[in-house]
């Protein structure tokens, strides 16, 4: 039986509902106490929407008497729109919020601090956000009409349970389910990527296709949300590790080379003011077996470090025992260290 936690979000929580553009908001817990300069801003992970990662609870209360408040961004690809989304236009998006709540901050409470924080893919996100070219390269299909959005910098970024969708995809194919066999999915899976790579677009390369829903249900995604055959690709980048899709960022076997590519720009782009916190699950249910935590964060450390830069946090960390959204029944003690480590992190932010 399914136990689900009862949160102080769950039961209501006071706040300010912004109008970031006329199709983006984002919903500003103040607990009665919205006069603070200093911002967190909350991206959540496929399938997430508006206080649906539950220790964001934890955070928010613990924030209370600091000056800092918390933005629960709504992105164009929250709840089902993650299958038809994109990194570039996420970007984007949080690019608008930091520009706004800069704007809105400034003139009634002084120069504040921005911090953004990822996550899941949430933290795919925040690796994109302070690592690509500012601004980022156009899309040839879909940005045909786009005006490029400059990124301002953040003065910092938190990734929580920043996984491979790849290679959490792979464990399934590996291991079957209680459907299908290994060899069942193996082939399922190859088939999806096949049909997916000959049929990306239709009308004229200039529409998504969609993957079966019949498909992607099977492999692990929900059954009711449509995901178009390039963010399918994207996410399970079926030419990795020698070829790496846009969402593939933090998959176990990506070379140094890569890495270089991604943690390694953050400090030539100059969008990150301060340092970068990762604090990865212990026992993420979405991380195989054969992925070494602990060796995986110290490459991600020595890439961004790189050329005697220092932008890694001493507080990044696995999480002992915590779970991929620490939402089970056990995950106090592992709460109880993530909302110790974003504060004391947050802290630092505001005295720099």
């Amino acid at each position: 039986m399914e136990i689900k936690i009862l949160t102080s979000l769950a039961r209501g929580q006071a706040g300010i509902l912004h109008h970031i553009t006329a199709n983006l908001v984002s919903f500003e817990y103040t607990r009665g106490a919205p006069h603070k300069p200093h911002t967190l801003v909350f991206v959540g992970g496929l399938g997430d929407g508006l206080g649906s990662v539950e220790y964001l609870s934890d955070i928010v209360r613990a924030l209370d008497s600091t000056e800092w408040t918390v933005f629960n961004l709504i992105l164009s690809s929250s709840y089902g729109g993650w299958g038809m989304g994109r990194l570039g236009t996420d970007i984007d998006e949080i690019a608008q919020t930091v520009e706004y709540i800069r704007e809105y901050k400034e003139p009634h409470y002084g120069v504040g601090k921005v911090v953004i924080m990822g996550h899941s893919t949430g933290s795919q996100d925040v690796m994109h956000y302070i690592n690509c070219p500012n601004p980022r390269p156009a899309h040839p299909i879909f940005d045909k009409c786009w005006e490029p959005i400059l990124r301002t910098p953040v003065d910092g970024a938190i990734m929580q349970a920043p996984v491979s969708d790849r290679e959490g995809i792979l464990w399934v194919v590996k291991c079957g389910t209680a459907r299908d066999s290994p060899a069942a999915m193996r082939e399922l899976y190859n088939k999806a990527v096949e049909d997916a790579k000959r049929d990306t677009y239709e009308d004229n390369e200039s529409v998504d296709t969609i993957v079966p829903l019949s498909v992607t249900g099977r492999i692990g995604y929900p059954p009711t949300a449509p995901v178009s055959s390039r963010r399918f690709l994207s996410l399970v980048s079926p030419d990795s590790p020698e070829k790496p899709s846009e969402d593939d960022l933090f998959s176990s076997d990506l070379s140094d080379a890569r890495l270089k590519e991604t943690f390694g720009m953050v400090g030539t782009r100059g969008l990150l003011n301060q340092k970068l916190l990762v604090m990865y699950s212990g026992r993420d249910q979405s991380v195989p077996p054969w992925v070494n935590k602990e060796g995986l964060l110290k490459r991600w450390q020595k890439a961004i470090n790189a050329d005697g830069r220092d932008f890694w946090d001493h507080r990044s960390m696995v999480i002992p025992n915590a779970s991929h959204a620490l939402s089970d029944p056990d995950q106090a003690e592992p709460r109880r260290i993530l909302v110790e480590r974003v504060t004391s992190y947050l802290n630092d932010i505001q005295k720099a």
